[in-house]
């Protein structure tokens, strides 16, 4: 290998810097002599030194790793320097195409390195399409709610239908079951005082109503099942305690 001109150039990393000395000496990439190779890349490496040169470490460590390959590829077993040697060709290889596609683009870009293009509208469809299972939409809930807010409590939105509703008394259907029977001795069947009830809180009332009426002995129920008369018996509403059943 012929010497090493030691007029000093400017490369950017050692891969650089072993390509050209590949490229120099005709080299195979595919073979790499490393015994003579690294002589010549030490030998840049001192010139730069010599100059005044700043070295960067990437340099110094390239060099390091060029002596240990030689140093192993002497010894009688050498399969770790062929490792070695194959390991640095694929990046010799991989860096001289990255340097080949480079030079292309900028040849085909005029050396601008700045694309500019105006935006177009993309049109997107949001459409969820996708379908789930009950159980799957409360986990991914309960997983991104965390345990924290699963057990704050309920909003006061949630309270709102219930508080809403009317809640009927009791005493106020004592009032209205004497008011429907009328007189004492008059009978009606069971059914009709729930007529005209508008809630579920309406009826309960009026059924818990006729039992405290029947304990009270105000009225009587005689029937069974559905045919259920209920007469009055007294009309003395004001023995009722109404406050009881507010």
């Amino acid at each position: 290998m012929e010497a090493l001109s030691y007029k000093v150039e400017a490369f950017e990393g050692p891969l650089d810097l072993l390509l050209h000395l590949i490229s120099k000496h005709k080299l195979d990439i595919y073979d790499i002599p490393i015994v003579e190779l690294v002589d010549q890349y030490i030998a840049y490496v001192r010139a730069m030194e010599e100059e005044d040169l700043y070295v960067a470490s990437e340099f110094i460590e390239m060099a390091a790793r060029l002596v240990y390959i030689k140093s192993v590829s002497l010894l009688p077993v050498y399969e770790e320097a062929e490792e070695l040697k194959t390991e640095l060709t694929g990046e010799l290889i991989e860096y001289q195409t990255c340097k080949l596609m480079a030079q292309k683009l900028s040849e085909d870009t005029d050396g601008f390195d700045r694309f500019i293009r105006q935006p177009s509208e993309v049109e997107i469809d949001y459409t969820y399409t996708r379908l789930h299972d009950e159980s799957e939409l409360l986990r991914a809930y309960l997983a991104a709610a965390g345990r924290k807010l699963r057990n704050l409590p309920p909003p006061v939105e949630a309270f709102r239908e219930i508080v809403a509703r009317k809640i009927v008394t009791v005493s106020s259907k004592f009032k209205s079951i004497f008011k429907k029977l009328g007189k004492v001795g008059k009978k009606q069947k069971l059914t009709a005082l729930f007529k005209g009830a508008e809630s579920r809180s309406d009826m309960v009332a009026t059924f818990l109503a006729i039992l405290e009426l029947a304990k009270s002995r105000k009225i009587s129920l005689v029937g069974e099942g559905s045919d259920v008369d209920i007469e009055l018996i007294s009309d003395d509403f004001a023995e009722m305690d109404s406050e009881e059943w507010e």
